[in-house]
């Protein structure tokens, strides 16, 4: 499955009403450690295709969402289960980091 891009005007359609869990990944354009974690993320959505969602919001070009949520560093990866929050990693870490976030909201 593709990653999707989120904006701040699909985030409720796309995260929050979503029936299957989410994994959101703050991140912009100008940072290396979220370059850094690009592959890790992309590979969790192939692997975990049709069981989760996996989605990246550039918060350069939408402030309003990571601003709601507490993002103050990024990369910042959140995990959603029926629209709400249930996980969520700050920094690049290590792939079992992200592996044990996705099992938390599986």
């Amino acid at each position: 499955m593709a990653i999707t891009d989120v904006t701040d005007a699909n985030f409720e359609a796309e995260v929050l009403k979503s029936n299957l869990p989410i994994v959101i990944d703050f991140w912009a354009e100008w940072c290396a450690p979220c370059r850094a974690i690009a592959p890790i993320v992309k590979d969790l959505s192939a692997q975990y295709d049709g069981k989760l969602k996996v989605v990246k919001m550039n918060i350069d070009e939408n402030p309003a969402t990571p601003g709601k949520y507490g993002v103050r560093a990024i990369p910042t990866v959140l995990a959603f289960k029926n629209g709400t929050v249930v996980g969520q990693i700050t920094g690049a870490r290590p792939r079992s980091a992200f592996e044990e976030l996705v099992q938390r909201v599986l």
